[in-house]
């Protein structure tokens, strides 16, 4: 068992130094049992308390339940994660998301901070395990601010250990201040961690020094910073720095048996369901009723389904496509198939079986029709159900303990292909190493989906930015995008779409799932938490909050 597969004694322990009073805020924990010198004093400890940290990274629920924030699928039943209400643009400072994501992040901070100011104090610890446990904590470190500056902008930098008194006075750190620290955090870690092929297999999902400069390239890439990008991107695939590819097979590459396969970068690490593993099942509320789900609580929207081309390559809406709005499925991108579930869909079950589902009205036989969309029922409410990251090994309820890809090698090709696009330096060899790639991979096989189609720089950035939606839909990513891009105000604006089970006279039949508001003159920041102001005065807030 990998080590990042904790279980029990870690899991227990992280529950320990983070279940704390909610007005600690952003001194979350007392400090004093993991700052005193008896705890540290086995390298085995040290490990133990980094573990921690790994299990703050990410959440599973953040990483699904953010597409509804977006317009790649539709929270209709609650309100998961604060996602329909900031979609629909009904939310202010005091939203439970947005304290819960702040209080989050901090926490993971702070485990950080102290596992970097006491992990010397341990007697013996080889010198280079010693830099290489310190450059991971500051890897989680920076993920952890990058998520902050990227929803709040501007946000206290802590670098060290806090005490409460300090934490009701701390004030914002500007973002692009905030920026160049996480990139020279990056930059001094990676220089001390190991390629990926050098982990023993104990040791696989830790930090590497590959994940760290694709992080990088993240982060400068919602900075637009387009020279820097492709440069870092150049680090990934130059296979100096650990050694990537794409995985052969879309579909498979999440499936449990090609976890940590050679496109898997940066991952979060669960372990199969059993008692006191650390695993999830988010998908309890978003596969189809009839395979066993409880309702649907995210529902791909027509919006992400008209992004995927069709075969041939052309877009469903261009001449010579051969798209059939009556037979919308056939002959269409293979990814959409591996991502989304729409009527007729071949449901394969872990006996190797198929199962047909059935969400068009009327046209189920069997008489419960669990699938079929219905206003107001716990089905789907846009017709469209996901499959992407459905483990077959799970247990009941979808319990599952597939790891959640963060950063994977098709994303650094996308991220290049952007960049390149950006600086007017798109050609033949830069498509071939990325979106063709991509695409064949996918299972293209025509010569307009494959070869360079030219045009400037505004053609190919509508190519490069579908590419990227259709390549990454489902895994979280997309509401980053459209904040970046800043085209959130035009696609969160209106209706959006489920399948066309509707009356004919509204949107040409298309379902009206949820009228959606994004206000461009504050929207692209969310709002610091009201409670945080209320008992920090120095926090100051972001415009028009």
């Amino acid at each position: 068992m990998r080590k990042i597969k904790y279980i029990n004694k870690a899991l227990l322990f992280a529950a320990l130094i983070f279940t704390v009073p909610a007005c600690k805020k952003l001194d979350l924990v007392p400090t004093n049992t993991f700052t005193d010198v008896s705890y540290w004093t086995t390298t085995d400890k040290a490990v133990n308390f980094l573990n921690t940290g790994y299990g703050q990274l990410y959440r599973n629920d953040y990483f699904f339940y953010n597409e509804g924030a977006s317009d790649n699928a539709y929270n209709g039943r609650g309100d998961q994660n604060g996602v329909a209400s900031l979609a629909a643009g009904t939310y202010d400072a005091s939203l439970g998301r947005i304290k819960e994501e702040w209080n989050f992040h901090y926490a993971g901070i702070k485990t950080s901070n102290i596992f970097l100011e006491n992990v010397d104090r341990v007697p013996g610890m080889d010198a280079t395990l010693n830099a290489r446990l310190k450059a991971e904590a500051r890897v989680l470190r920076a993920f952890h601010y990058f998520q902050l500056e990227t929803w709040f902008g501007d946000v206290p930098l802590i670098q060290q250990d806090i005490t409460l008194d300090d934490s009701r006075t701390v004030a914002r750190t500007p973002k692009a201040d905030v920026v160049n620290y996480i990139l020279k955090e990056l930059d001094e870690a990676a220089a001390a961690l190991p390629v990926n092929t050098a982990y023993a297999a104990a040791d696989r999902g830790r930090i590497t020094k590959g994940a760290a400069i694709a992080l990088k390239a993240r982060v400068l890439l919602y900075e637009n910073r387009w020279a820097e990008v492709a440069a870092t991107c150049e680090q990934v695939m130059s296979g100096a720095n650990g050694t990537y590819s794409l995985f052969p097979s879309y579909q498979g590459l999440f499936l449990p048996q090609n976890e940590n396969n050679s496109e898997v970068i940066l991952d979060l690490e669960f372990a199969p369901a059993a008692a006191g593993n650390r695993n999830y099942n988010t998908l309890f509320d978003l596969v189809p009723l009839s395979v066993g789900a409880r309702l649907n609580a995210l529902a791909p929207t027509q919006e992400l389904v008209d992004n995927y081309l069709m075969l041939n390559g052309r877009r469903i809406g261009e001449n010579g496509s051969g798209y059939d709005e009556n037979n919308p499925y056939v002959n269409r991108d293979p990814r959409l198939t591996g991502t989304v579930v729409y009527h007729l869909y071949q449901w394969l079950k872990p006996d190797n079986t198929t199962q047909t589902i059935y969400t068009k009205p009327g046209t189920d036989p069997n008489p419960a029709k669990p699938d079929e969309y219905a206003p107001g029922a716990i089905s789907s409410p846009t017709g469209y159900y996901v499959r992407k990251y459905y483990d077959p090994t799970s247990a009941t309820n979808f319990q599952s303990g597939l790891n959640l890809i963060l950063i994977r090698y098709a994303d650094v090709l996308l991220m290049y292909a952007e960049a390149k696009n950006e600086l007017g330096q798109m050609d033949g060899s830069v498509w071939n190493n990325t979106i063709r790639a991509l695409r064949s991979r996918a299972g293209f096989t025509t010569d307009i989906a494959l070869n360079f189609p030219g045009g400037g720089t505004t053609a190919l950035r509508d190519i490069v930015r579908n590419e990227r939606r259709s390549e990454l839909a489902m895994e979280g990513l997309r509401v980053f995008d459209i904040r970046r891009w800043r085209t959130a105000e035009t696609v969160l604006n209106g209706w959006t779409h489920g399948a066309k089970f509707g009356p004919a006279s509204v949107d040409n039949g298309y379902i009206r799932a949820n009228l959606r508001s994004f206000d461009k003159n504050r929207a692209y920041l969310w709002p610091v938490p009201r409670d945080e102001r209320a008992l920090n005065p120095n926090l100051t807030q972001n415009p028009g909050w």
